[in-house]
């Protein structure tokens, strides 16, 4: 096999084969040029070009998400790492195994004039799980020991338990293009964290019977992967009337006993009613959760303990009162909880909740049928004509608030890049996922500023004919109508929203999409249904025009409604 003449790269290559990597994403350089030839040369792995280092790291975010799998970045040095950050803060706060390569200068060379060089090692030191430093040198037994180690430790750690990116960055001298023969395979180092289970002690079980035994029992659940043993325990965990579940639609968890559109139900809560639905025991598990309204609930009106389960960020007190943390996986931890025996409680916690829920579903319905053109009846309408076993990839602000407004499709698995909530690759992810299962329909729902943002992510020869995108264009960041504060600033419209009066027309073209749009109510529902339809032969874009100032009057309006 041919590869790299550069050892500590034959390495490196290998290791990340034997730790499960069967993807590198690479962007073209010459630094990094020992890297690329050494992967592509390399017969269990496939190797995609991405120009743009941004859009390729959450291209390759979007690859993990499906397979979950380890995924590889490579790049060349200088500026070009910098531009991985925000994919790296996204996979570190949402548990993504992502293995970024950084190719790099020799270290003598720093702050010294030479083009492409700037002080790489450890640049993503807050935002991983693990960083290793490798140079090129001739090899004395130790050194070799010493960086199979390092990977090892590194590709463990990324897909570990506690997941998350890793950062090898490799200083490379001249010359870069040198190839040798190679061994087909040899052997590696790999380090195992062996998890054995969760097996309470004494006292572990006495807390969980005192946790038991409150009567207002809150699990709230945030972003996950589809989970169907959890789905399960979780199920069988909220048959007790005291238990209360509340899930968004990124929690990919639906099930007849869950609260599912949880601002719909706090909007109705009112003041003197608090107390009947504050927990005394929360529960939490699972990534960020999207609803603000939640989370100063439960701050503003904190329960007397709260457990978190699950290995990553054990001491992350999202709502000021975490008391014990367990490392255990969420199913695991459910699986004990309903084999425990105990009294249970008489209390009618869970139906409160679920009346809400119920009765302000009915009233959404109501109030959808009659509602005008705008942004939400434009997500309400979406939503309705996805086909089944559609993979939903939301964008951030606006629209995967909008949609926690909705009830979740059960045959639909929901998407967004929550760990840092940026609108920064949406677009991005969403390309790579839909490469990663060709055989799955993925509908990218984005508003205006978040794809003209990542426009660069259709800029690929791999958007696949499987991707469908509903841009919803108002003209501006229609976030800051939504949310208090900038709504009454008169520097709205220039500072915050960003005005424009951009089309994706022209991005359209340039990068071969089908583009229809729509203005109005008349044929809406027609363009979303041919959006569908088996006349669609490769990847197609329908943009919603809407009027900003409408939108947020709907959307005001829809919380007067079920509030009555």
């Amino acid at each position: 096999m041919i590869s790299s003449d550069k050892e500590t790269v034959q390495l490196l290559v290998e290791q990340c084969v034997s730790h499960g990597v069967k993807h590198v994403v690479c962007s073209p350089g010459s630094r990094n040029a020992p890297l690329v030839i050494a992967f592509d040369e390399h017969p269990e792995i496939e190797c995609l070009v991405i120009h743009d280092e941004r859009s390729a790291a959450f291209f390759a975010l979007g690859i993990t998400q499906q397979t979950n799998a380890p995924v590889a970045i490579v790049c060349t040095s200088g500026s070009a790492p910098l531009n991985y950050y925000p994919a790296v803060a996204e996979a570190y706060y949402q548990g993504l195994p992502l293995i970024v390569i950084t190719a790099d200068r020799p270290m003598e060379w720093t702050d010294q004039g030479d083009g492409q060089t700037i002080r790489q090692r450890e640049v993503f030191q807050n935002h991983v799980r693990y960083s290793c430093n490798f140079t090129e040198s001739t090899y004395h037994p130790d050194e070799r020991w010493y960086i199979e180690r390092e990977t090892a430790i590194a590709l463990s750690m990324a897909n570990g338990q506690w997941k998350g990116p890793v950062h090898f960055n490799v200083a490379l001298r001249e010359p870069l293009y040198e190839t040798q023969n190679v061994p087909s395979r040899f052997e590696t180092r790999s380090i195992e964290m062996v998890n054995v289970g969760f097996a309470p002690d004494d006292t572990t079980l006495n807390l969980l019977l005192e946790g038991m035994s409150t009567t207002k029992k809150l699990v709230l659940v945030g972003q996950l992967p589809p989970d169907q043993s959890l789905l399960h325990e979780l199920s069988l965990f909220a048959g007790d009337s005291s238990v209360a579940v509340l899930v968004e639609n990124t929690s990919n968890l639906v099930g007849q006993k869950f609260i599912h559109c949880i601002d719909r139900a706090l909007n109705t809560i009112l003041p003197e009613q608090i107390e009947e639905y504050r927990p005394e025991l929360l529960i939490t598990l699972g990534g960020a959760v999207v609803s603000k309204r939640v989370k100063n609930f439960l701050r503003n009106h904190k329960p007397m303990m709260h457990w978190k389960v699950g290995f990553s960020f054990p001491y992350m007190d999202t709502y000021q009162a975490l008391s014990h943390s367990f490392q255990v996986s969420p199913h695991e931890f459910f699986r004990t909880l309903n084999k425990l025996v105990y009294e249970r409680s008489k209390s009618n916690f869970a139906g409160k909740w679920r009346q809400i829920d119920q009765l302000n579903k009915h009233k959404a319905s109501e109030f959808l049928k009659s509602a005008p053109f705008s942004d939400l009846q434009i997500f309400h309408n979406a939503l309705d004509v996805l086909p089944e076993g559609v993979h939903l990839h939301m964008g951030n602000s606006s629209v995967v608030r909008y949609c926690q407004l909705l009830d979740p499709i059960r045959s639909v698995t929901y998407w967004c890049n929550r760990g840092t909530s940026g609108i920064d690759g949406s677009t991005s992810t969403a390309v790579g996922a839909a490469f990663a299962s060709p055989d799955q329909i993925h509908v990218l729902l984005t508003g205006d500023v978040s794809f003209f943002y990542d426009s660069n992510g259709l800029w690929n020869s791999y958007v696949g004919r499987n991707l469908r995108i509903i841009l919803i264009n108002n003209g501006g960041g229609g976030i800051f109508r939504i949310i208090p504060g900038p709504a009454q600033s008169p520097k709205l419209e220039k500072y915050f929203e960003a005005r424009h009066d951009f089309t994706a027309r022209g991005i359209c073209d340039a990068y071969r999409l089908e583009y229809d749009f729509v203005t109005s109510n008349d044929n809406l529902e027609s363009k979303l249904e041919k959006l569908f339809g088996e006349a669609v032969n490769g990847p197609y874009l329908l943009e919603v025009f809407t009027q900003d100032a409408e939108n947020s009057q709907v959307l005001e309006s829809f919380f007067k409604f079920i509030r009555l």
